[in-house]
């Protein structure tokens, strides 16, 4: 979903590029609160993850690309904000040394990617938490189904944008058709590795989730609780 420069006009990319540095300011503010020496680690590990699948690319329609993007994965292991700024970090290098995203488009790719795909797909798996019973299969299963609604939020938020300043030579039903459509499947791939990784970290080290912080999960009991009953 990196969008290259002059794909969107220069005042809608502007006006993405102020609301991404609002946002990604107060994330910082906030993951500076958050984050302790027992999750640093996992940070460096969720960013590196997250450029891994980032740079499986694949073209979409007129310059854009689709892959995975691990905003919501990296908001439930770390916090919303520190897993925004972790996404961010991981944008900017890639436009700065593999020319993955346009420099112009910067703030765009990180309001789309970094801060609708945290913020977004962790209101989403805080509301699946509210009505699934509170164990660690709750929180894999809301984990999974809240990443493929942040892939789906972050297509509509691009198609948003190009509907409002698209230059990129393609209809609006074009590339609505395109890009929501084609990232309602990567949601589906996107929901079940990140329940997947979740469901590891969980077994174990759950004090680690940080979207499972209110549950009494020692190691032994997580991985209890995640896996299937067996009666003899």
């Amino acid at each position: 979903m990196h969008i290259p420069d002059g794909f969107i006009n220069g005042g809608v990319s502007a006006g993405a590029a102020v609301a991404a540095a609002g946002g990604l300011g107060a994330s910082l503010k906030r993951a500076g609160q958050v984050l302790d020496e027992r999750r640093v680690p996992l940070a460096g590990l969720a960013a590196a993850f997250i450029f891994a699948v980032q740079m499986l690319n694949f073209p979409v329609a007129s310059g854009t690309s689709g892959h995975l993007l691990g905003g919501a994965l990296a908001a439930i292991l770390l916090g919303p904000s520190v897993g925004a700024v972790c996404v961010s970090v991981v944008l900017l290098v890639q436009a700065l040394l593999f020319a993955d995203g346009g420099l112009s488009a910067l703030g765009l790719n990180v309001l789309n990617m970094a801060l609708v795909t945290a913020f977004g797909g962790y209101l989403a798996f805080v509301a699946l938490r509210r009505v699934l019973p509170a164990r660690a299969g709750s929180v894999v299963v809301a984990s999974g189904v809240a990443a493929g609604l942040s892939v789906v939020l972050s297509s509509v938020a691009f198609t948003a944008q190009y509907a409002i300043g698209g230059a990129g030579g393609a209809s609006v039903g074009t590339v609505v058709g395109a890009m929501v459509g084609v990232h309602v499947l990567i949601g589906i791939g996107e929901g079940i590795i990140t329940g997947l990784v979740v469901g590891a970290v969980l077994a174990s080290r759950p004090d680690l989730v940080f979207g499972a912080r209110d549950l009494d999960l020692g190691p032994a009991s997580a991985a209890a609780a995640l896996r299937p009953e067996v009666t003899s």
